[in-house]
């Protein structure tokens, strides 16, 4: 077992955890960075925080950090909630629900999802590329859980999933949605339809944490504070 430093964050591996394209990302330091360094122009004291998509649990750790924040952590693939469950028990994280399991909007339904080789390439999308083996799903309605648990901040990296979701769902009482886009699934008018969508929800683009492909959508909830342009050269 390696104890490798990620971002501040302890993530013990073996070798045959991963494959050797996400051990050389963790090592390398690459591994979610652009993610990381915008977790604390997000998630602000005391948010509740839904989590989609938490991969290793790297940054569900550093955003359980924040004072008096509660975060539920939902990951599909059985064998990536396992890694991420042993991450948080070596960074002593007690303030985090992590959950195998699919939200989607619209009614429960049945899905096939598609593991990869490379974790972050695993998704309900079969023409992302080669898989290894495939799982069924049942979803649970997006919606009703951010209502259940009174979630006020979404963070989401679903490999593409986000354009329906996004679309589709209401998102009662949301705050902030900080969201890796995957234009090269759904291109031009994918974005353009997941803008418009959370237009009409009174959600705006914000730069304040936004940065190529990371973006956040927000409310209008607080003073105009940015990060130097210094600070994000790092993470290009």
């Amino acid at each position: 077992m390696h104890i490798l430093n990620v971002h501040g964050v302890k993530v013990p591996v073996k070798n045959s955890d991963i494959s050797p394209v996400i051990w050389q990302a963790l090592e390398s330091g690459s591994y979610e960075a652009k993610e990381a360094k915008r977790v604390a122009a997000v998630v602000k004291p005391n948010d509740r925080v839904l989590e989609l998509g938490s991969g290793l649990s790297v940054i569900t750790t550093l955003i359980s950090r924040i004072e008096g924040v509660k975060v539920w952590a939902v990951e599909a693939n059985p064998a990536t909630v396992a890694l991420g469950h042993r991450v948080l028990e070596a960074n002593g994280v007690n303030n985090v629900s992590l959950t195998q399991g699919l939200l989607t909007s619209g009614p429960a339904s049945e899905h096939i999802f598609y593991i990869r080789k490379d974790l972050w390439m695993s998704s309900i999308d079969q023409g992302q590329g080669p898989y290894e083996q495939t799982i069924t799903l049942s979803s649970s309605n997006i919606d009703e859980f951010i209502t259940a648990h009174a979630i006020n901040v979404l963070f989401m990296d679903i490999e593409g999933a986000e354009r329906d979701l996004l679309v589709g769902a209401e998102l009662p009482g949301i705050q902030r949605i900080f969201i890796e886009l995957h234009d090269h699934l759904y291109g031009l008018e994918g974005i353009r339809r997941i803008t418009q969508a959370l237009t009409l929800r009174g959600f705006a683009y914000d730069p304040r944490a936004s940065f190529g492909s990371c973006v956040l959508f927000a409310q209008n909830d607080g003073p105009r504070e940015y990060q130097s342009e210094a600070s994000n050269e790092n993470f290009k």
